[in-house]
């Protein structure tokens, strides 16, 4: 009986939560950047700790950021004790990211399904909305944990791809439906609502549940807006960076950027590029080797 009523509750409320999509990001012209999308040198370095990934491909420089201080902190522990020598890039996608920093990798064989490997801890989400999934976004990887705490070793680097203001548009506004549907979701699992909606069915009163229904969409959005104060703003900053440099915005809000790749970006793409088998695993192993560089 409760699912059949969650199922009715979330059909009555269907209609309703179209209006939480976000308004197109303007289309008629292009405002001008704060900032230059690609990074160049400049006369100033910005501040961060930096590290050095060798491979076979050649070697990529990634940037730490200081505004997600546990993650930066723990990935320069496990790169000052050697943790990722010897470790494997298992899982690439190309025009999306590649994966790596899974310990059982240092010795698989060819076999061997990977992904799965930890360091026995996870460090909190520092998600943060300034910190995006451009392309060359190092961020950490997690499994479906409610927290979204991430691995405490695993990472991706994001190669991504282009994309056009409709289908940003798109990846935003199912982001901000899928995200009031969860607030939605759990309000209607509430025992209270479950008991209303029970007593006026029992009643035969569908006018009570229809204005009922409105009362529980009026909380939902006060929920909704106060969990995600500013989910239907648009930067204009990030949408030109993702229609002009590339990315990966369907997860942004999702998993903790904590840095970003400052140079190899052509070591990126090969190691994007490289042929793999079912399960995204390389055809040929792609080991890494890290060293902390100024």
């Amino acid at each position: 009986m409760k699912k059949f009523l969650l199922l009715t509750l979330i059909i009555l409320s269907a209609s309703l939560l179209g209006s939480a999509q976000t308004k197109k990001p303007a289309t008629t012209k292009k405002p001008e950047p704060k900032h230059t999308i690609v990074s160049k040198p400049k006369d100033t370095k910005p501040k961060g700790q930096r590290v050095e990934i060798s491979t076979d491909f050649g070697v990529m420089i990634v940037r730490l950021y200081d505004e997600t201080p546990l993650h930066r902190d723990n990935f320069i522990k496990l790169v000052k004790q050697g943790f990722y020598d010897s470790l494997m890039f298992h899982r690439v996608i190309k025009s999306f990211m590649i994966q790596g920093g899974d310990p059982t990798s240092k010795h698989a064989d060819s076999n061997a399904m990977l992904g799965a490997g930890d360091v026995g801890y996870k460090i909190p989400a520092e998600i943060n909305p300034a910190l995006y999934h451009k392309r060359g976004a190092l961020s950490a990887a997690r499994d479906n944990n409610p927290e979204q705490m991430s691995s405490g070793c695993q990472f991706y680097i994001v190669q991504g791809k282009t994309y056009t203001t409709k289908e940003l548009e798109q990846i935003i506004n199912g982001r901000n439906m899928n995200c009031k549907q969860e607030i939605l979701y759990k309000i209607y699992q509430s025992d209270t609502v479950q008991a209303a909606v029970s007593s006026l069915q029992t009643n035969g009163d569908k006018e009570g549940i229809r204005k009922y229904m409105e009362t529980v969409q009026v909380a939902a959005d006060i929920a909704y807006k106060t969990k995600y104060p500013n989910a239907e703003k648009v930067n204009n900053d990030q949408i030109l960076t993702y229609m002009e440099f590339g990315g990966a915005p369907h997860l942004d809000g999702a998993y903790t950027v904590f840095g970003e790749l400052e140079s190899g970006w052509d070591v990126l793409d090969k190691i994007a590029s490289t042929p793999t088998r079912p399960g995204d695993r390389p055809l040929k192993d792609v080991r890494m080797k890290m060293r902390l560089v100024k």
